[in-house]
């Protein structure tokens, strides 16, 4: 969350920031400061009757050491009493407001994110390879059923739309995909793999931005309020939450590979065919946390070591920073990966590497002790490294042969052992 010192010194600032997002998040700052106002009014109040109370009290205990009369303060230090309940109740009404104010309000963009109200100001930073020359390519969902790869309609028997069952040489793949991914990060890229669990208390949801804006996409376990992960992000940045790290312990830098699980996805549409968009589906993870003075650039060698996936399975992607108006709720600063899909003839993102500052250590209470010992909140970063049915999707369709059969690229053979699926 933001700082409220910050909002409370510099609320045009705030208000001029998260405008580029929305206009509509200006007046949230009024009425955060109004509720700030009303709680600290109240806090102010609730001390000094305190104070008083105690005051009294101890007049109260040198008046019946004397044998003296103390009814008239002993009424007084009830009427005080009744007072302290109010204000108490006072004061929490207005930090709970607040507090839930605050946890709805977004991160404020970086000050050089571009500006803009949706995707279609998303400046492209770079591409890399060409688009492949294939004339009349297939897409996945042909692909699949043609080599065998998927089930969609057994998994809709058993789960529902937007599921899927990878079969044969498909659930091979996935798992070559998913192997040579963690290899490279730990081996190459210098993470260190966790294998976190895929249930998380609601607290970590909190931290990490996803309750309570959006308590909707979420699948619960109830009655014991828990929740299935929408991706490795939350139990891996949650990792070090209420702790106090040391610069030596910086940069933190973990991958996982878990499932996710999103209630929000499937809509019905060309758009979400087959593997486009589930409900259940596996992802890495790089997650990094940081000093605020190193996270831009530990910003850009993640969005680099995502990019090294694509680039050693051969597949054309480009890479878009996302204006203010696109940006994910958390985040200050976000490069969205694309890989070209021929089947599809679109770009497909299949990683967001983004900044958050320190909103979500804020709200994890993640901190380090600098070099001067004072403690500062971490940055937070994640990106996808990446998701795999969407680079499912992009290789079968980029390698796919004039004779029907699917090339593996050079660089996963050793996961999947042979050279084609055919």
């Amino acid at each position: 969350m933001l700082d409220i010192r910050l909002i409370r010194e510099n609320p045009e600032l705030v208000k001029t920031r998260l405008a580029t997002r929305s206009p509509a998040l200006v007046p949230v700052v009024d009425s955060i400061l109004e509720w700030d106002g009303r709680r600290r009014k109240s806090e102010t109040a609730l001390q000094e009757a305190n104070g008083t109370r105690k005051r009294l009290s101890k007049e109260i205990g040198g008046l019946r050491a004397k044998g003296a009369d103390s009814s008239a303060l002993e009424t007084e230090v009830k009427g005080i009493g009744g007072e302290i309940e109010h204000l108490e109740a006072q004061t929490r009404e207005a930090d709970d407001q607040q507090r839930e104010l605050l946890l709805n309000l977004p991160n404020l963009p970086h000050e050089n994110a571009p500006i803009g109200e949706d995707a279609t100001a998303n400046p492209v930073v770079r591409t890399w390879g060409e688009k492949p020359d294939i004339p009349h390519p297939l897409d996945h969902i042909q692909l699949g059923e043609k080599l065998g790869l998927f089930d969609f309609p057994r998994a809709t028997r058993m789960s529902g739309s937007g599921f899927v069952v990878f079969t044969g040489p498909g659930a091979r793949l996935e798992r070559a995909l998913i192997n040579f991914c963690l290899d490279l990060h730990t081996e190459k890229h210098g993470y260190t793999e966790v294998a976190p669990p895929f249930v998380v208390k609601r607290d970590s949801l909190v931290g990490t931005g996803q309750l309570p804006k959006f308590a909707d996409q979420l699948y619960t376990i109830s009655p014991e309020d828990l929740f299935l992960i929408p991706t490795a992000e939350v139990p891996v940045t949650n990792l070090h939450r209420e702790e106090l790290l040391t610069l030596a312990d910086l940069p933190k830098k973990y991958v996982a590979c878990t499932p996710c699980f999103r209630s929000e996805a499937g809509a019905a549409g060309i758009g979400t065919r087959g593997l486009i968009r589930v409900h259940q589906f596996d992802k890495i993870e790089l997650v990094k946390i940081a000093t605020p003075e190193e996270s831009f650039a530990e910003l850009e060698t993640l969005t680099s070591h995502a990019e090294a996936v694509l680039q050693k399975l051969g597949l054309h992607y480009r890479v878009i920073e996302l204006c203010t108006g696109d940006l994910g709720f958390g985040s200050m600063k976000t490069y969205d990966i694309e890989v070209w899909s021929p089947g599809q003839n679109t770009w497909l993102e299949v990683s967001s590497c983004s900044n958050f500052g320190d909103y979500q250590a804020r709200r994890m209470s993640l901190k380090y002790k600098d070099a001067e010992g004072k403690n500062r909140f971490c940055h937070t970063l994640n990106g996808s490294g990446t998701a795999m049915p969407r680079l499912f999707v992009a290789l079968i369709e980029t390698w796919q042969q004039a004779d029907g059969s699917v090339l593996i690229p050079e660089a996963l053979r050793p996961w999947f052992g042979k050279d084609r699926i055919s």
